[in-house]
């Protein structure tokens, strides 16, 4: 995508930035997979619990942090962006195999597959491209299941463009003198 001149009538039609990411993801999964409770960004809150706000599961959490960066124009950049989606699943149900819980344990799996069938290979309005490259588990110290899936998209950053209004000059007169022009 190529944009060099930033103007109210272009940029509002192409503008993408990481708020607006994150409040278009955050909207697309609150109204796909009922199942999550909570949706915020992530700042280390599962490892914080009693210092934190308090707050429901199972939760996604989202961080992004850019791989590469191209300049396309004045102040416009190409990202390659890493999503990093947290899912936060709380439980004291046990997984071994015959427990009788285990089906309400392995809830966060079904939430993870959900999340996965939900971003992979989307696109939106501020973001292209979206496709998964890891996923792990990352130990909590305590009884709540946090699983991360890496994902990577594409993003136009206009947050830096200086916006102009699109104008039309009514009178414009050019005047040669001495071999120069003066308008």
């Amino acid at each position: 995508m190529e944009n060099s001149k930033c103007t109210t009538t272009n940029i509002t039609e192409v503008m993408q930035n990481w708020k607006d990411l994150y409040l278009e993801l955050s909207d697309k999964i609150n109204e796909n997979l009922s199942d999550i409770r909570w949706i915020d960004l992530w700042h280390n809150q599962v490892n914080f619990l009693e210092t934190e706000h308090p707050f429901p599961t199972p939760a996604v959490f989202l961080a992004f942090r850019s791989k590469a960066i191209d300049d396309v124009g004045n102040n416009v950049q190409n990202l390659t962006l890493q999503v990093d989606v947290y899912l936060y699943f709380e439980t004291f149900s046990d997984t071994f195999r015959g427990s009788h819980n285990q089906e309400s344990a392995l809830d966060f799996l079904t939430n993870l597959n959900d999340i996965y069938a939900l971003l992979q290979g989307s696109s939106g309005e501020n973001y292209s491209n979206m496709r998964r490259t890891d996923i792990h588990p990352v130990d909590t110290g305590n009884a709540g299941n946090l699983y991360r899936q890496v994902f990577e998209c594409v993003l136009m950053d206009y947050a830096a463009c200086k916006i102009y209004d699109d104008t039309t000059a009514t009178e414009l007169i050019i005047d040669k003198q001495n071999n120069r022009y003066i308008i």
